[in-house]
């Protein structure tokens, strides 16, 4: 393991410019997405004001926020884990030295994170499935007719997180391998 300086070598472009597009997609998705909370804020009180205040509901209102906070979550995992916003146990990793943590974000990536995501996608595809061929619409009258597109962002998810992870782990393998890198900021 060599230590990386600023005279470290530059990335193979081929793999620099895979991680490029990865991140580049993962921040067009997450930056698109992240549109629908300010947009779940307004229509949550666009349904208390006409529920509490004209005694008038809307199922299919109401729902509309539910597919909102699905996609928000979902599609905006691969976001988290590039700005480093997700979930760690970070008992012993803000105590490692920059290759202790390359070591733990790779091999987390390889051995946990990769593997649930593909899980994940590969389970959903029959439930996903399912709900297309049935074209599968709310239980509650005046819902939404779309339950199908709601369900299929647990795939989009897996595909997401998937792709960004790969980014991830190739951009800490390169680190490990002594390439020049940007310094990922971590919370602390």
């Amino acid at each position: 393991m060599s230590k990386n300086t600023n005279r470290a070598p530059a990335p193979p472009r081929a793999v620099a410019t895979l991680i490029a597009m990865l991140d580049a997609l993962t921040e067009g998705v997450g930056k698109t997405v992240s549109w629908l909370a300010p947009l779940m804020v307004l229509v949550t009180c666009a349904v208390v004001l006409l529920r509490y205040g004209l005694g008038e509901g809307s199922v299919a209102l109401q729902e509309s926020v539910t597919y909102m906070h699905s996609a928000l979550f979902l599609l905006g995992a691969g976001y988290a884990l590039k700005h480093q916003r997700h979930v760690r146990v970070d008992i012993f990793y803000r105590r490692f030295r920059p290759q202790g943590r390359a070591w733990a974000d790779a091999l987390g990536g390889l051995v946990f994170l990769l593997p649930l995501a593909v899980f994940i996608g590969w389970i959903s595809l029959d439930f996903v499935g399912n709900a297309w061929r049935i074209r599968e619409v709310s239980t509650d009258s005046g819902g939404l007719p779309w339950v199908y597109w709601l369900k299929t962002f647990i795939p989009l998810l897996a595909l997401t997180l998937s792709l960004q992870a790969v980014a991830e782990v190739l951009r800490e393998l390169l680190f490990l391998m002594g390439y020049r890198r940007q310094e990922v900021p971590h919370a602390d």
